[in-house]
């Protein structure tokens, strides 16, 4: 290959990244920027209070149930294809809901946004793990923490602008109208620049997995989502019980599927990578974290101190940027000389950013200004950014390339199960310290005292991450000296390109 073909590779792999990582990004974003709005859907379509817990919770139940097959489906038929079913798909979901004309409409649009999304964001990792070379990998998850970093806080100050300035008189829609031409530029430039890549073994959809994966998780997430607003009946935590059972049978089906034809849906061999496994573990738990502090931390500014979404949104500025900032930084140059040393320091400094804003929350109560949030938000963020590129990376660094969408499937589905876990504790670890009945003067204290009660809480995952770390390696596969022998290079066999 001549230097001018080389470089017009180089050039293409990039502009390939690029698209793949704005439509990470507008789904990160999609995830958070309905909350923002709710008020305004709530008044304008007259929803009821079911109705908007579905519009937020049927996104999430569909994208989690979906993430799996999503990946898996990538690895069987093209990921570029998928990864164009699923962005074309998600463009369509979001005009849909952009013109819902009833609420029962915007939330079949929004189960829809969710399942495409589904078909889309495990083709990312799987891209970047086909597209780049190990040594290369860490720069790119680096990109790839950033984005996360950005997507976390951008969407309720893009969802508070967007239903402040109420565009053309369309209230809530331009939230979801805006990833029209996003969606439609990410589909014509990545059908041109992202290069085809497929397991490079003939693989079949695990129909059986599929069907087992998704009654888990809804059985799981169903009752996690609805339980407080119906009351926690009986019926919720049976299906949670059932649910382990049916987790159970689908690793004892999906070990005899492997056995017999190799094609299983999710491939338990992976978890035989220590890092792999390790990663997962704290994934899970991490997202545990993010799902307690995301949401007890908007409703502690809107609701306790009766703050506007702008400036709620405007006040999570500082931490985006530290995450971002943070999140390159950590792959780039700290891993590679301190290793795991780094994520276990990030999941440390998270914490203290957690116990300094329990503390200024005490000091300050109704009077605390954003300015005073800085500090701790910036703490934290710091601590984030510290983690979650570099986690990424330790996940996938061993993973065999012919499984890398199942993987990336996997990391995300544990993620959104994290997230919903956490939320579901929301309800014990937040509304538990609220009354029932209070008077306007009483809300906001009490929300204050449930903000420090539930970020203790956090804390305490936060350092129960630290320890699962030690089961970490402790360096990436490609930062460790040999990492590129002979050994290395058959753990990660080369994908089938497709031209």
């Amino acid at each position: 290959m001549t230097s001018t073909e080389t470089s017009a590779v180089d050039r293409r792999r990039w502009f390939a990244l690029a698209i793949v990582m704005t439509a990470a990004f507008m789904d990160l974003v999609d995830v958070t920027i309905v909350n923002i709005a709710i008020p305004s859907i709530q008044e304008e379509a007259g929803a009821t209070f079911s109705q908007i817990q579905w519009i937020t919770a049927g996104y999430a139940l569909a994208f989690a149930a979906g993430l799996i097959t999503g990946g898996r489906l990538g690895d069987i038929h093209g990921r570029k294809r998928l990864f164009l079913v699923g962005i074309g798909g998600f463009t369509l979901a979001s005009a849909l809901c952009g013109f819902a004309v009833n609420p029962e409409m915007l939330v079949a649009s929004r189960i829809l946004q969710g399942g495409m999304a589904a078909m889309m964001v495990p083709q990312v990792l799987s891209i970047v793990h086909a597209t780049f070379p190990a040594e290369e990998r860490g720069k790119v998850f680096g990109l790839f923490g950033a984005i996360v970093g950005l997507g976390a806080v951008s969407g309720p100050l893009l969802g508070a602008l967007l239903t402040e300035w109420d565009l053309f008189g369309l209230a809530w829609r331009p939230i979801f109208l805006i990833n029209l031409p996003v969606g439609i530029a990410g589909l014509l430039l990545g059908s041109r620049f992202i290069t085809e890549s497929r397991a490079p073994r003939a693989l079949k959809l695990d129909l059986v997995g599929v069907a087992l994966v998704t009654l888990g998780l809804l059985m799981l997430l169903y009752p996690l989502t609805r339980g407080r607003e119906l009351g926690w009946p009986v019926w919720g935590y049976v299906s949670m019980a059932g649910a382990v059972v049916v987790f159970g049978l689908l690793v004892a089906y999906e070990r005899r599927k492997g056995e017999r034809d190799g094609s299983p849906l999710v491939e338990l061999s992976l978890f035989r990578v220590k890092s792999f496994a390790a990663g997962i573990a704290v994934q899970t738990v991490f997202g545990v974290a993010l799902g307690v502090f995301f949401l007890v931390w908007t409703l502690y500014m809107q609701v306790g101190l009766g703050w506007s979404p702008l400036r709620a949104g405007l006040t999570g500025v500082p931490f985006s940027i530290a995450v971002s900032t943070a999140a390159g930084l950590s792959v780039q140059k700290l891993v590679p000389r301190f290793g795991r040393g780094v994520l276990q320091a990030g999941a440390l400094v998270m914490a203290a950013g957690v116990l300094i804003y329990i503390w200024e929350s005490g000091r300050y109560g109704l009077a605390i200004a954003s300015w005073q949030m800085a500090l701790p938000l910036v703490v934290m963020g710091v601590g984030m950014g510290l983690i979650v590129a570099p986690l990424t990376d330790a996940v996938l660094s061993e993973v065999p390339r012919e499984h890398s969408g199942s993987a990336s499937g996997l990391i995300n589905t544990v993620q959104q199960m994290g997230n919903a876990l956490g939320l579901g504790l929301v309800s014990v670890v937040f509304f538990g310290r609220i009354s029932d009945r209070l008077a306007p003067r009483q809300i906001g204290p009490a929300f204050v005292d449930a903000f420090q009660y539930a970020l203790g809480w956090v804390a305490a995952v936060l350092i129960a991450i630290f320890l699962l770390m030690f089961a970490l390696p402790r360096r990436p596969a490609q930062h460790v000296e040999g990492a590129d022998s002979v050994e290395a290079g058959e753990r990660l066999k080369e994908p089938e390109l497709v031209p």
